[in-house]
């Protein structure tokens, strides 16, 4: 997301960034957040961020990131992605070519620690851009499957013979649980990570209740790994100030109304106030954005997404729509004979169906008992476009 300078000014076609990491001047605000990430880099602690999909966790582990590399020469910071990873081979690659390139300056460093801290493995080197650093491992599976150990140690190994400090930051984590055997997988890796010393771990992923499940599960084996915390929305204070001197910067204005009203139509959410910030600044012709700009705007990011959102309904039973109408209605008390009758919802049991079912699309949140949607925009287009007449 974006960070807060005030004394720089921005490109004319792209004044808010939105759809990929947010670094430097566009990084706003989680300062306290990225104090802590920092804090808990440097000192080697474990870290599991949890939130919602698009509300900056990458942004704010790269910012971070950066400032933590800043200050220690010795420490080193590796990142690997899980999208679309589902089974082990894959991890793994990924997690030794991203710990050998974090510890390597140059090609020939790449060869050297490969063939000196993966000896067992003989793993082949694929280079594709040398200046990009575009390096890719790739394994025997079977020799790899009897034993991954010189691949989960490779960070600690390196570590402890170049006299570094190594977090490794992973993302989407919670995707392991789609590999064969996905508890052995977690007792090996927590067999394995517990015992560094010289290495730490930033695990993070958007899938709240699969997350919660394999960090807070007393049953689980990554129960109690780490630093946990959760990674709110950027507050109206901060947002407010931040879209205005956008605005300023590239020779535009916006009512003080105006940016209250992209924030609370975009229901804080970092992704969406940029995006409808963005959309708003381009209908701002005449140089300056009214509330009825931003309202227009609205209503084309609502039709621009109206698609996306009939195929995404379509996919819901009758009993789950019951509990979104009663939802984007304003009830809360959904097991309630009344509720459940206006709304036909047919039982308190569909009632929990449904939620678990919606949480698990990624379409609602539970947090501390209470139950949002993740996707305001989708909100608003169930309540005033779908849920009518």
């Amino acid at each position: 997301l974006l960070y807060l300078h005030r004394k720089h000014t921005w490109p004319m076609d792209a004044p808010f960034i939105f759809g990929k990491i947010a670094t430097d001047d566009n990084f706003t605000d989680r300062e306290q957040e990225t104090s802590h990430l920092v804090g808990n880099f440097k000192s080697l602690i474990n870290t599991i961020l949890i939130s919602p999909r698009r509300w900056g966790k990458s942004s704010l582990v790269n910012k971070a990131s950066e400032l933590a590399l800043k200050s220690d020469k010795c420490l080193r910071i590796c990142h690997v992605d899980l999208f679309n990873v589902r089974n082990e081979e894959h991890f793994y690659q990924l997690l030794a070519q991203a710990v050998i390139k974090a510890t390597s300056s140059k090609l020939e460093e790449v060869v050297e620690n490969t063939r000196k801290f993966l000896s067992q493995l003989i793993p082949r080197i694929t280079v594709g851009n040398e200046i990009a650093g575009d390096i890719t491992l790739g394994f025997d599976w079977d020799e790899l499957k009897r034993s991954p150990d010189e691949v989960l140690d490779l960070a600690e190994n390196i570590a402890s013979a170049k006299g570094l400090r190594i977090v490794v930051c992973i993302d989407e984590f919670q995707n392991i649980v789609s590999f064969d055997e996905p508890l052995y997988f977690q007792k090996r890796l927590r067999s394995h990570w517990q015992r560094h010393h010289k290495v730490s771990y930033c695990l993070y992923g958007s899938k709240r209740h699969m997350m919660m499940d394999i960090f807070t599960n007393p049953q689980m084996p990554f129960y109690k790994f780490g630093d946990l915390f959760f990674l709110g929305k950027i507050k109206t204070e901060h947002f407010a100030p931040f879209i205005t001197e956008r605005f300023a910067a590239t020779g535009k204005s916006i009512d003080s109304d105006a940016c209250l009203e992209i924030i609370s139509l975009a229901d804080n959410h970092p992704y969406y106030v940029q995006q409808l910030a963005q959309i708003s600044w381009l209908r701002a012709d005449d140089g300056h954005c009214s509330v009825q700009t931003v309202r227009q705007s609205h209503e084309a990011l609502v039709e621009q997404l109206s698609l996306l959102f009939v195929n995404l309904t379509e996919t819901l039973t009758n009993q789950q729509l019951a509990l979104l109408h009663a939802m984007t209605a304003g009830e809360t008390a959904f097991t309630s004979a009344e509720v459940m009758r206006k709304y036909r919802i047919s039982s308190p049991m569909s009632v929990f169906r449904s939620k678990k079912a919606l949480v698990e699309k990624d379409i609602l949140d539970i947090n501390a008992g209470t139950v949002s949607f993740q996707d305001p925009i989708y909100a608003w287009w169930l309540r005033y476009c779908y849920f009518i007449g």
